[in-house]
């Protein structure tokens, strides 16, 4: 009935036919082993990355007497302190996801939010010949769900497993669990926050660096070498400044050395290459820097949409460097990464948010973005490392962590420049400690750069050239009876919509990518903060004109084929240095 695969696992659940085809899909997930098991007509398949307990953690798992199989693709950071609940249970492998099946055993299906981690998973209790399906809180785990003719439901990892065999399928939504003894979702993950009241907790910065070195730690469970993903930029710095802080004292160091790897792409002379650069030279990890060219990134892009599995413009922009970096890493030995993905939507960092008119807008917007990532970062942050079996984690979204900083007052999160404040300044002020510096103080500063402008504003030009050459204006003028649904308005997505199209055919599928105008990766109803916007849509942060320092020209278009805009050429390297007013810090 279920089929699925996974970023550190996989899996399928179904009630005929055989589970091989379909797993085989997604075998890029999981390249260390593969298990199947069938009791009647539900079978469940899963390819296994390991991570934790690579010798005996193979899946499916079950409990004592295998009346309850499940198979799991995530991390269950809170594994230990879980089994020290279930004193009567005995488990069988040193996994950290064994406790699912135990905690069913005694809590039934109301034990989902007692789990903390990065999660889908499949549970069958063969007793009764129920199941029970889950996705993690925020949607780092990529699931989608299917139904067949036959009455069969399915349920995979990625759209790959399943478009083919069912009459409708569609995304599983974050924190929801589906149950087939009732036959329908309800959500477990329901924070204070989800609401989109406006919260009034006062800022504490010590709260809130406490509240995401504990995020951070936490995700430093691991049986095989990591490494953390390095822009340069504030988040993955912070990423990386705190893990090289805290990686001495784990039990990843003392099985793999305590100095810590760092991974960084772009193009040559791009901004991320100099500001990575930097911030490893001042922790101290061994920097891997990789470089690709416009023509590389190109060249990828039809596998980036098979593998990512969408026509949104920003994620294939984003995740084509992703994509080709995780093979780099993959070819290391490494399997875990560690990345930034979720602080600009928690905090208002992406340049749009410069023009949020009130703390109520502003709030609502971040709460909007938050429930979107699952359809943008995280599917790009899961589905671009598992291309080549590489595990990422994303402390940013940790429960735990997004409850602190979602209950902070948003006109604390508001840019002010007459304060001094620029995006995130929440974030930054937390980690500026002048005893201890986390990063140097023009990183901690550095102005907000989307990835796909970080690795070279050329990428960007160079992918609308490319797209303006093989999309005519003929083409552009019929787009709307070609593609009814999210029909593309520019010759770039229009690129996008016919790769797609071509690996993903069925309107269930086109259905499960997003649509809506945006400015800077803003929602739609954002682009309705500045009047202007609506003539110069595009998800670049360079698009927020009058806030990014190597802004578009207003209403200006896809540059001429071979053709960089001159105001590009110099400012590969512009970033703001700032200082931080207002709160100060003792540790």
């Amino acid at each position: 009935m279920l089929s699925r695969g996974e970023q550190t696992e996989g899996h399928l659940v179904w009630p005929r036919g055989f589970p091989g085809l379909a797993g085989g899909r997604l075998k890029h997930r999981g390249p260390d082993w593969s298990g199947i098991y069938q009791h009647g007509d539900s079978y469940l398949a899963h390819q296994r990355l390991a991570i934790l307990d690579p010798a005996s953690g193979d899946q499916p798992l079950f409990n004592e007497d295998k009346s309850i199989v499940v198979t799991v693709n995530g991390e269950i950071y809170n594994h230990e302190a879980l089994r020290a609940g279930l004193k009567n249970h005995k488990f069988q492998t040193g996994s950290d996801c064994d406790v699912i099946a135990h905690l069913y055993e005694e809590y039934g299906e109301n034990f989902v939010g007692m789990l903390d981690g990065i999660f889908s998973f499949v549970l069958l209790d063969i007793r009764d010949n129920s199941f029970i399906v889950a996705r993690d809180a925020m949607g780092v785990t990529s699931l989608y769900i299917g139904w067949g003719l036959d009455g069969s439901i399915w349920i995979s990892s990625e759209l790959k497993g399943l478009h083919d065999d069912c009459e409708h399928f569609e995304c599983f939504p974050p924190g929801h669990l589906y149950s087939s003894k009732t036959g329908g979702m309800r959500q477990w993950y329901n924070p204070p926050w989800f609401s989109e009241a406006i919260p009034s907790t006062p800022y504490d910065p010590l709260v809130l660096r406490h509240a995401f070195e504990s995020a951070v730690v936490k995700r430093l469970m691991t049986d095989v070498p990591f490494g953390v993903l390095l822009s340069g930029g504030l988040d993955s710095s912070l990423v990386a400044s705190i893990t090289a802080r805290y990686l001495a004292g784990t039990k990843a160091a003392k099985q793999w050395g305590a100095q810590l790897h760092s991974f960084c792409i772009g193009l040559e002379g791009s901004p991320d290459l100099k500001a990575a650069k930097e911030v490893a030279d001042y922790l101290g990890t061994v920097h891997h820097e990789f470089h690709f060219t416009v023509q590389d990134g190109i060249d990828a892009i039809e596998d980036v949409i098979y593998h990512i599995e969408t026509y949104d413009v920003t994620t294939i922009r984003a995740s084509t460097p992703m994509f080709l970096i995780s093979r780099k890493i993959k070819s290391l030995g490494v399997k875990m990464v560690i990345s930034g993905e979720g602080s600009d939507e928690i905090f208002g960092g992406y340049l749009y948010f410069h023009k949020a008119p009130n703390k109520e807008e502003f709030h609502h917007e971040t709460c909007r973005k938050i429930k979107a990532l699952h359809q943008y970062d995280c599917l790009r942050a899961n589905k671009a490392t598992s291309a080549w079996g590489l595990e990422a984690r994303a402390p940013f979204l940790d429960k735990e962590f997004i409850d602190v900083a979602m209950a902070i007052d948003p006109e604390w999160k508001m840019i002010k420049h007459e304060q001094g404040r620029i995006e995130k300044w929440v974030l930054r002020s937390a980690f500026d400690d002048e005893e201890r510096p986390y990063l140097p103080k023009h990183i901690l500063y550095r102005q907000k750069e989307q990835f796909s402008d970080g690795v070279g504003y050329s990428w960007i030009d160079g992918l609308k050239v490319h797209a303006a050459e093989n999309v005519t204006d003929k083409m552009i003028q019929n787009a709307e009876h070609i593609f009814p649904h999210n029909t593309p308005t520019t010759k770039e997505a229009y690129y996008y919509r016919m790769i797609f199209e071509r690996f993903f055919p069925q309107n269930s599928a086109r259905l499960t990518v997003p649509g809506g105008a945006s400015i800077a990766c803003s929602t739609a109803k954002a682009v309705e903060w500045d009047a202007a916007w609506s003539n110069n849509l595009d998800p670049s942060g360079r698009a927020a004109l009058g806030v990014h320092l190597s802004a578009y020209a207003p209403n200006s278009t896809a540059p001429a084929a071979g053709i960089m805009p001159a105001n590009m050429t110099d400012n590969f390297h512009r970033m703001v240095e700032l200082s931080a007013p207002g709160v100060a810090i003792q540790s």
